[in-house]
């Protein structure tokens, strides 16, 4: 038996997109500080731990599709302590953020925040239940970067927008 093929996977399907001005904070329903670190970052199996609002949650995330819109995704919540506890075991380069929740009629526009060493940087996502997902898109929403791994958060722990060229 092919234990691969016994797994029903969670696929993540999303877009992501810079972002031009901070009108969208006006549209925000609400708004929390991330912050999280990889235990490991290799494009195959991403783990990374997160703390936001008043719990923690641990991801382990698959190899993106090629063209960046779908990838495995599987999440499970931790208690704060735990999440805390496992940030320091995590590798060089934690993200700091603020993430601002937008909805969007049915879906609904994340828009994250950077500081630290990626501060100056604003990026949005959208999750879809399909590729083929038609949704709004507000003025304030900048060119798509979907795919482009200079704008996946392990690779901006690695390599912070503020150090590029």
């Amino acid at each position: 038996m092919n234990f691969k093929n016994c797994l029903k996977m969670p696929i993540e399907i999303e877009r992501k997109f810079l972002v031009r001005d901070q009108s969208f904070k006006k549209e925000s329903s609400e708004h929390y500080r991330i912050v999280q670190g990889f235990l490991n970052k290799n494009p195959h199996r991403t783990v990374r731990v997160r703390r936001l609002k008043d719990h923690g949650k641990l991801t382990i995330k698959g190899m993106s599709s090629e063209d960046g819109l779908s990838r495995f995704e599987w999440e499970t919540m931790l208690g704060l302590q735990e999440a805390d506890d496992l940030l320091k075991l995590c590798e060089p380069g934690i993200i700091d953020k603020i993430r601002y929740v937008i909805p969007q009629g049915e879906l609904t526009i994340e828009v994250d925040e950077f500081f630290g060493e990626n501060s100056g940087l604003i990026l949005a996502e959208i999750e879809l239940p399909s590729t083929d997902t038609v949704y709004n898109r507000p003025v304030w929403l900048g060119s798509e970067v979907t795919g482009d791994i200079r704008y996946y958060n392990s690779y901006l722990s690695e390599n912070p927008f503020n150090k590029w060229v």
